[in-house]
């Protein structure tokens, strides 16, 4: 997918916060800066050197983007850290001549590495900005397919909470089946219209719209590409509206209709209870897969947010595993549940 980051504050966002990406950012970047407070930063006028505009191209990016710039390392210093710092530019290789009178200055603004990139995902006038931004989204896709092996199909199931979900989710999904089965007077294309109600109630999707936007094949399971907490929620509503067929069969003695349930799933699928559950599994969804699956999910295109670090520690980092890596890890905690049934 086709990304402007001049033009996407989220898109901008999920890279400067993905830590993985930005180390192999910041070393194909090759800028030098100034060691200050365990990190380097670089002024205005070595910004304007590197990207061969003015000083005041970049002030006016500063006065346009001020928030997003605050936000991702730009500060202005003063008092005592504008003294180290200016003590920091002296033991440096900057010469005070060809920047700004530093000595004399009652502040001083500066850039880490996350504020420089972030600039150069917004400065248009630049041809060396517009090929960094070509790097830095090659760069995050390399990243990201290294640490998951080539592929970010599955790349739910490097969450921990996935085998677990996964596996509450497969009884519950027997109950539900079960009640379409001993209550509702229909085919079985029951199976699949009532999965997609759930589907669509949920995220907005059905099964095979879900499957184009992911470009899963027909030999692919839907629920094993879930995140753990869509799965959650898949679960509560097979879980819910079992009980409420069951109910449904018991008081009136016989199987119910079509009409009846498409009735009784409006009324369950309406009850307040699930909208922040909801919420959150929309915003799940369609933010990782922009990220880790560079899939739009349009129906849910205003639920996307940037993603924050601890997403990408979670999917990308240390801690998460291949899933069977992980089943021989989880096998007593699978056997305790199974021993629950």
């Amino acid at each position: 997918m086709k990304k402007d980051l001049t033009t996407s504050h989220i898109d901008r966002q999920n890279i400067l916060n993905n830590p993985y990406a930005l180390s192999e950012i910041e070393k194909a970047a090759g800028i030098k800066g100034i060691s200050f407070e365990g990190k380097s930063v670089v002024l205005k006028e070595q910004i304007a050197l590197f990207f061969e505009v003015t000083p005041r191209t970049v002030d006016n990016y500063l006065e346009k983007n001020a928030s997003e710039l605050q936000q991702n390392g730009y500060e202005v210093l003063k008092g005592n850290r504008l003294k180290a710092i200016k003590l920091a530019i002296q033991q440096s290789d900057v010469h005070e001549r060809d920047f700004v009178n530093i000595n004399k200055s009652a502040q001083l603004g500066v850039f880490d590495i996350r504020a420089f990139l972030n600039l150069a995902m917004l400065m248009c006038e630049s041809e060396r900005a517009g090929l960094l931004r070509k790097a830095i989204l090659d760069i995050v896709i390399d990243t990201i397919n290294q640490r998951t092996g080539g592929g970010t199909k599955y790349i739910n199931q490097r969450d921990e909470e996935f085998i677990q979900s996964a596996f509450v989710e497969e009884n519950y999904r027997k109950q539900f089946t079960d009640a379409l089965d001993h209550c509702i007077d229909m085919g079985k294309i029951k199976y699949a219209i009532y999965t997609d109600k759930i589907y669509i109630s949920i995220f907005k999707e059905k099964s095979q719209e879900y499957r184009k936007i992911l470009k899963l094949s027909n030999r692919d399971s839907l629920r094993d590409t879930f995140y753990s907490e869509v799965l959650d929620l898949i679960a509560s509503y097979e879980c819910g509206f079992a009980d409420i067929l069951e109910d449904a069969f018991r008081n009136k003695g016989r199987k119910l209709t079509n009409w009846e349930v498409d009735r009784l799933f409006k009324k369950f699928e309406k009850q307040a209870h699930w909208k922040p559950l909801i919420e959150k599994a929309r915003n799940k969804m369609a933010s990782r897969d922009l990220v880790f699956r560079d899939a739009l999910h349009l129906q849910l295109k205003d639920c996307i947010t940037p993603l924050q670090r601890d997403e990408f520690e979670r999917f990308l980092g240390e801690k998460s595993q291949e899933l069977a890596e992980r089943l021989d890890e989880a096998g007593d905690v699978l056997k305790r549940l199974k021993e629950r049934e």
